[in-house]
């Protein structure tokens, strides 16, 4: 029997190369459980985002015209990033899982599902379109050539970028910083610039518990602070009854109020797998307004997930000399793949997720780690009672010590070259302030050829990047083209 363990160990290892990236089984696996903690909160927030929106005949995804069917739309997520991220670490072999992509899903909530006569199913048909396109992009290599254009430079940048972004994300998400009453700053420090709340309190133990963890090197920081700082949570929660936040509850619980929960399995319910029109859509809004809309969900694909692969290639170390990630292609293709899944199970667009970052800041360096995150997706489907105890007050500081740990790569942006570091200053500042990548890559890939244009230095300008650029501009207008055409 041990015999026969080691063996499949072996074989674990050698498919991955588990041991040829310094890394072991364990590591693999506990990294895994990190992204999925960190990201978990997809399953909560996606149906919450889908389910609640009327289509533009009045109905609700998956329910009727009271209201959508949010368990249904859940186990739908949960199906889809576990089957998406096991397929990337066993295609690609990177550590990268994926979900469906936040934002996207509010383009496809509030500006397509929600165009008159539109149905839901027509605007998850949309989707497949994108994801269609981009695959055929992938497959003729326009995709991987067009990263592979970007500077090294302005890929530091954007890793830094994503560094800074889900920093903000983590402690936004805690209410750690948030807007305030008054509206008299744009953000301020927890309620009124303190932090008067037992959840501030649990993000920032989780906070400085994994940086005490991280200083002393002891091996699975990130993943104990989670831990952790539910259980204290938990605690909390049960000796204060503190509540979900709310605004009459501005001191509560984010996402989930942590509490044991009454059952841990539940049946998942699958029914909205399927249920797209591929081309409905034209016949309700015309064929002009489908490319627009397909072209707005794609430049976002496009390019959040370029930025992604190299934020997270960088943190692992496994970019090569010119900053790009082993097996690109593979990468890009799964990408592609997986925002049509996301239409075909109704959940929108699935894509490569940035939160990934926790589980390679604790050792994850092969798709064993992907593969552990999209079974405990699948488990997720049937536990999801488990999955709602933790509040984002216990996940989030994960984001902000790998935050931290994307930043120090700023070092390697030569900044008295001022023809790269404005672009890679633009880039990095937008993301977090935008809260978009892809509004932080197109500023950065902008000012780039501008800046090459105003020095003579035009031949130092891939071509693909004067066609990305091109493409950027278009994205940044499509509010008055989609206004001058009557969208």
């Amino acid at each position: 029997m041990a015999h026969d363990q080691a063996q499949a160990r072996g074989a674990v290892d050698r498919f991955f190369k588990i041991s040829e990236r310094g890394s072991t089984v364990w590591t693999e696996v506990r990294g895994g459980l990190v992204t999925f903690f960190t990201m978990s909160y997809i399953v909560v927030l996606n149906p919450l985002i889908l389910g609640t929106v009327p289509d533009g005949t009045g109905q609700f995804l998956g329910g009727d015209s009271q209201g959508g069917d949010l368990a249904a739309i859940a186990a739908a997520t949960a199906l889809v990033a576990g089957v998406m991220s096991i397929l990337m670490g066993l295609v690609a072999n990177f550590p990268l899982a994926l979900a469906a992509g936040l934002g996207l899903n509010a383009v496809v909530a509030f500006s397509v599902a929600a165009l008159p006569g539109m149905t839901w199913a027509d605007a998850m048909g949309i989707v497949v379109l994108e994801g269609i396109v981009i695959l055929i992009l992938v497959v003729t290599g326009f995709r991987e050539a067009v990263f592979k254009a970007v500077p090294r430079e302005l890929k530091i940048a954007i890793s830094v970028g994503i560094g800074l972004f889900i920093t903000f994300i983590g402690v936004y998400d805690a209410g750690f910083v948030r807007i305030p009453a008054s509206l008299a700053t744009p953000t301020e420090l927890g309620m009124g610039g303190s932090l008067g709340a037992w959840p501030l309190f649990v993000f920032a133990f989780g906070v400085l518990l994994a940086a005490v963890l991280m200083v002393r090197k002891v091996r699975g920081a990130i993943l104990i602070a989670i831990i952790s700082s539910t259980v204290l949570a938990v605690v909390i929660e049960a000796v204060g009854r503190i509540g979900g936040r709310s605004e009459d509850n501005p001191g509560g619980w984010s996402l989930n109020v942590p509490a044991l929960p009454d059952s841990i399995v539940a049946l998942p319910d699958f029914s909205l797998i399927g249920q797209f029109s591929l081309f409905g859509s034209i016949e309700k809004i015309g064929l002009l307004a489908v490319v627009l809309l397909v072209f707005t969900l794609l430049i976002a694909d496009f390019f959040d997930t370029m930025g992604t692969m190299v934020a997270i290639g960088g943190e692992a170390g496994l970019l090569d000399e010119k900053g790009n990630p082993p097996r690109t292609k593979q990468i890009l293709i799964v990408d592609s793949i997986a925002a049509s899944a996301g239409g075909m199970g109704s959940v929108s667009s699935n894509t490569a997720y940035v939160e990934s970052a926790s589980g390679v800041g604790d050792g994850a360096r092969t798709g064993l780690a992907a593969v552990t995150t999209g079974v405990a997706f699948l488990l997720t489907t049937f536990l999801s009672p488990l999955v709602e105890v933790v509040p984002h007050e216990a996940a989030t500081p994960a984001l902000v010590i790998v935050g931290f740990l994307m930043v120090v790569q700023v070092t390697g942006i030569d900044w008295k070259n001022l023809e790269v570091a404005i672009p890679a200053f633009l880039t990095m500042v937008l993301m977090p302030f935008a809260y978009s990548i892809t509004v932080g890559i197109g500023a950065g890939v902008i000012s780039f050829v501008l800046l090459k244009l105003a020095v003579g230095k035009v031949r130092q300008v891939h071509p693909l990047l004067w066609v990305a650029a091109a493409l950027f501009l278009v994205y940044f207008l499509m509010g008055p083209i989609r206004t001058a055409v009557g969208i």
